[in-house]
């Protein structure tokens, strides 16, 4: 039987390729035959990486013994039926790696490329920070070359969208289609196990937060409402040429500076919409990636009076990871930002839009009611960067992130 839209074969492919890489592995096989039958594929070897939340990579052996790379992001209940805008990417002046065969559909959206030796950039950071490589300043100014390149492609390919086409853009799966069939499936009807408190889902979201001394009067309820209706897709404004995902995982560390891959993704889009993952990702979620590393590490104490859940915590941000947050909000937003004004092209809520897509980082990329993935610690540490993403402070000690925003606020 022939491969239909819709087929959930890589979905299952990437859930199973933690738990049982073989069946995965023959499952992926199939798949690539059935969709690239001019591919003399012999063999399929699946990579399962920390990195992989809602993707997996590996190898495919042809008959004649050559390899190929492959690369495909699943996004389970997707309301975008065409991904992958990689020729538009380069056109743009990104350094972006063009597959030599691809799949772009919905259900079976599949890049294939010749086999590429370089580390992925998480894999760089986390060699960093065990200790096992010390070229952090070599790093950075790869890093910094890369956000001046990047705000120099955000200014020349910066337009105006309408409300129809910006409704079209893939990114939207990563924020607002989230909020709606996949804050279903991971929330409704849940309870949520933390240190010392057990919730069920509603009521925690009524909750308001005091987080490291900072007091969050709104709720997680009351943010995710906000987001709806602030993230909307139907929303005129700038938009730029972007990647849409460029977390550290899809981003290689080459001899040359950076180089972009699996622009699931990439488009014209919002900037701040194309900021928040980076920013989030490569920054704040190494409990995401190593929730148990991170569990054994980390220092919590949680408390909940009924109307307010109290946490101090000791989680943040490595040095290392504080330089490329840095260079992102000096070298990208900031100066972004003041162009926007200039160009009376500013939305007036702009901070609560990028806040509230970061928000969507931590809430909505993996499901914190997943004990079984997360352990209480790591779900409150998720949860207190949903609020801190999410939410303004109305008192206490302002976190990273709002201190940077106040500073280019002016």
């Amino acid at each position: 039987m022939g491969i239909q839209a819709g087929d959930t074969r890589l979905q299952r492919i990437q859930a199973l390729q933690f738990s049982d890489k073989a069946s995965a592995e023959s499952l992926l096989l199939a798949f690539v035959r059935e969709t690239f039958p001019d591919l003399d594929v012999n063999a399929a070897e699946l990579r399962p990486l920390a990195v992989s939340l809602n993707s997996f990579n590996g190898f495919l052996t042809l008959s004649d013994g050559s390899q190929l790379f492959y690369k495909t992001h699943v996004e389970p209940g997707s309301v975008i039926d065409e991904y992958y805008n990689a020729t538009l990417l380069s056109q743009a002046g990104y350094p972006v790696i063009l597959p030599r065969y691809a799949s772009t559909e919905y259900g079976r959206q599949f890049l294939i490329y010749d086999v590429i030796d370089w580390p992925s950039l998480f894999d760089v950071m986390q060699e960093m920070e065990a200790g096992q490589r010390h070229d952090m300043p070599k790093v950075a100014a790869a890093q910094y070359k890369a956000d001046d390149q990047l705000l120099t492609i955000y200014l020349r390919t910066l337009e105006k969208q309408s409300s129809e086409d910006a409704s079209q853009a893939a990114i939207h799966q990563l924020f607002h289609h989230r909020l709606d069939a996949r804050y279903a499936a991971f929330y409704a009807d849940q309870m949520i196990a933390l240190p010392g408190i057990h919730l069920a889902w509603d009521d925690l979201c009524k909750r308001q937060w005091e987080i490291n001394g900072a007091h969050y009067s709104r709720t997680l309820a009351e943010a995710i409402t906000q987001a709806r209706i602030v993230l909307r897709p139907q929303r005129a404004g700038p938009s730029i040429v972007g990647h849409g995902d460029a977390h550290n995982g899809n981003v290689f560390y080459s001899p040359k500076g950076m180089v972009y891959f699996d622009p699931a993704f990439g488009g014209r889009h919002h900037p701040l919409l194309d900021l928040a993952k980076p920013l989030f990702h490569n920054v704040f979620a190494t409990w995401m990636y190593h929730p148990e590393e991170v569990a054994e590490t980390c220092w919590m104490r949680a408390t909940d009076d009924g109307h307010t859940i109290h946490v101090a915590h000791d989680h943040t941000p490595s040095g290392s990871r504080r330089v490329f947050f840095a260079s992102k909000m000096e070298r990208v937003l900031k100066p972004l930002v003041g162009e926007l004004r200039r160009q009376d092209q500013l939305p007036a809520d702009w901070r609560e839009y990028l806040k509230l897509a970061l928000m969507c980082c931590p809430l909505l990329t993996m499901n914190l009611t997943d004990s079984q993935r997360f352990p209480p610690l790591d779900a409150m540490l998720g949860l207190c960067y949903a609020v801190e993403m999410g939410l303004h402070s109305d008192g206490g000690e302002l976190n990273l992130l709002n201190r940077v925003l106040n500073n280019i606020e002016g």
